[in-house]
């Protein structure tokens, strides 16, 4: 399966090239200032805005910038294309989202392609100003946060973050006993999630696995894919991946193979977009999986969005598995 971003950029990187880029990290080099924005006042009154600003300042020679100056430069931008006033503040800005993520102790000093953006109210004409003058940002995205993106259940509307400028490609690097996961996802199209030191979603299926000798796990609500890779990662003999939503399902095929399981796309047969031995990746309503799969399973993953009644989709598995989680 080619593993290169739609964009045709170098977005997906291997493991072993993330890994060796967080040695340095975020962290500052010995000559980078040190910044003190206070996150709630307004810019003005931290900035002189009537005055030129030269935006390469605050940027070391080591090519970073701390994460405040990047924001003050996006809030200038806003400000001047009339969507932010002056009493604006960082807070206000944009929902930063760095790439890839992991649990960080202080605030990240940035380099070039780091950073997507969410903005419900930017508009086309300035995504593409702060894609073209703030080096750190490599996508812009339209959307509300509160609205979260995908298909939360069968037959209601999908809700998409529009992109529009750059790309919106981003990895979370997330924490499992048997080591790191690199999930990338096209963020417009796939909830957000934050990492934690260590999932907890994570240590509740590692501790239910403990019941069973080499257990299939069917995840059935899957997403990017995090939770059935970390089954795999954590001895499932067997891992089927469902999503309704085929840019979830899609981005999971993308995963297993960053994390060390080659897929290759199959033709969508009775949505089955890709096969292989220990794992399958349909794109099915979970009412259709049961006719699906001549299989049982002994642990079910039910991960749902917030407010998403589980009743229905436990119905919907339980003559297939021995034990259904609701995470």
């Amino acid at each position: 399966m080619d593993i290169k971003c739609r964009c045709r950029g170098e977005c997906i990187k291997a493991p072993h090239e993330i890994l060796k880029k967080m040695k340095s990290g975020y962290s500052p080099c010995e000559r980078c200032a040190e910044w003190n924005f206070k996150k709630f006042t307004p810019l003005k009154e931290q900035l002189d805005l009537s005055q030129k600003i030269d935006w390469s300042w605050g940027r070391c020679k080591c090519g970073r910038r701390h994460l405040d100056v990047v924001m003050a430069h996006i809030l200038k931008i806003m400000q001047e294309k009339g969507i932010k006033d002056e009493e604006s503040t960082l807070r206000e800005a944009c929902i930063p989202m760095i790439t890839p993520a992991y649990p960080l102790e202080n605030v990240p000093y940035l380099q070039e392609n780091s950073l997507v953006i969410l903005s419900a109210e930017i508009t086309s004409k300035c995504a593409e100003r702060i894609f073209n003058d703030v080096p750190e940002v490599k996508g812009v995205l339209r959307g509300k946060l509160k609205n979260t993106v995908g298909i939360k259940i069968s037959k209601s509307s999908p809700v998409l973050y529009e992109l529009l400028a750059g790309c919106d490609m981003r990895c979370d690097l997330v924490q499992t006993p048997s080591g790191p996961l690199f999930i990338y996802k096209h963020q417009g199209e796939i909830h957000i999630e934050f990492p934690k030191p260590m999932s907890p979603k994570i240590s509740a299926i590692t501790n239910a696995m403990k019941k069973y000798v080499n257990p299939k796990v069917l995840d059935c609500t899957c997403g990017p894919g995090t939770l059935g890779i970390a089954a795999l990662k954590e001895g499932a003999s067997r891992v089927v991946f469902n999503d309704l939503w085929y840019p979830a399902a899609l981005a999971t095929t993308l995963n297993l193979n960053v994390n060390g399981f080659p897929v290759e796309l199959s033709g969508q047969e009775h949505g089955l977009i890709a096969s292989e031995e220990n794992w399958d990746v349909y794109c099915l309503d979970i009412t259709d999986l049961d006719s699906v799969l001549n299989e049982k399973f002994d642990l079910c993953l039910v991960d749902l969005f917030p407010g998403v009644e589980p009743k229905s989709f436990v119905e919907a598995v339980q003559d297939i598995c021995k034990e259904v989680m609701v995470i």
